[in-house]
């Protein structure tokens, strides 16, 4: 056998050994647990089991586990109990930080549905006005980022205000009681504090950044079954021009989903953007800028790139 002959003989033995080693681990997935909140495209599409649906037929079963913000399930993703879910833009800047096992896998930018509210009878009028005071958000969380850019508007810094660092569920109480004087929260923890917890906007976080959330995957999940990931990608997007199209019938699935009222979903329902789409360079950018912003101001401990781990599918 000619040397070159031999070459191609072997080479096209490794392709097809490569080949029945990404089947054999496409093959071996069985189930797929998907992260969602309480809001956005992943509640719809637990609702209305589409995942389920397209999966079911591959012998692929759904698992769905509640977080109730961004950086537990980024953490749950790290250690491999999450395949993917969706988060705001500041879980996944932490969580490259720290060297988790994470890649983009898509994107959603926020035009409404977050901000800074305040007591309706609170003397706290302008950004100026936080300087000193108490200000309570998750840690890590798109809300930690609002206010971050808030700040910097008013040509205030970090260090001007006193963080306070709570779950949703823990800041809404805290914020109705009076223990904090500020909250920056997300849909539809913001519409709850609007309606129920007599609480004023002080500042849309639309007016001071560009925002986006993100459609996040395991490394090792999105690295070993690509295949599968753009399939999962696809049906949220799916699902996304869905809500876009039924905003009435999305309050009423995020109502029943998430056991938030009808009223509230309602709010988050009209006001939010469903669109699902890739990572583009201007998100990346905007990302990057997050990023950037984190590391000078020390909350991130060194510099990342963000298009470093934004999963690019072999399928586009």
């Amino acid at each position: 056998m000619q040397r070159r002959d031999f070459l191609k003989l072997s080479m096209g033995t490794a392709a097809v050994a490569a080949f029945a080693s990404h089947a054999n681990a496409q093959g071996e997935v069985k189930q797929i647990r998907i992260g969602y909140q309480k809001t956005g495209v992943l509640v719809i599409a637990r609702q209305q089991a589409v995942l389920e649906k397209h999966f079911t037929p591959q012998g692929i079963d759904v698992k769905w586990i509640e977080f109730s913000s961004g950086p537990p399930m980024m953490e749950a993703m790290n250690v491999g109990s999450v395949d993917f879910g969706a988060v705001g833009d500041s879980p996944p800047v932490f969580a490259q930080a720290a060297g988790a096992a994470i890649v983009y896998a898509a994107g959603q930018p926020i035009t409404n549905g977050q901000g800074i509210l305040v007591p309706k009878e609170s003397p706290i009028r302008s950004i100026a006005d936080l300087k000193g005071k108490r200000i309570g958000f998750t840690k890590g969380s798109s809300a930690h980022n609002v206010v971050v850019q808030t700040l910097e508007q008013a040509g205030l810094i970090y260090a001007d205000i006193t963080p306070v660092y709570l779950t949703p569920p823990d800041a809404g109480p805290a914020f109705a009681n009076g223990s904090i004087e500020a909250w920056a929260i997300w849909d539809p923890y913001f519409a709850i504090g609007e309606t129920r917890q007599n609480g004023r906007i002080l500042i849309n976080a639309r007016e001071v950044t560009k925002t986006n959330s993100f459609y996040i995957a395991n490394r090792d999940f999105a690295r070993n079954h690509g295949t599968i990931l753009q399939q999962i990608v696809d049906v949220t997007t799916a699902a996304g021009r869905w809500a876009e199209q039924h905003r009435d019938e999305v309050a009423r699935s995020l109502a029943a989903i998430t056991g938030v009222p009808l009223d509230i979903q309602t709010v988050a329902a009209n006001r939010a953007n469903f669109v699902v789409g890739p990572v583009t360079d201007d998100i990346v950018a905007t990302q990057q800028g997050v990023a950037d912003r984190f590391y000078k101001i020390g909350l991130i401990p060194k510099p990342i790139v963000v298009r470093d781990i934004v999963w690019r599918s072999t399928a586009i």
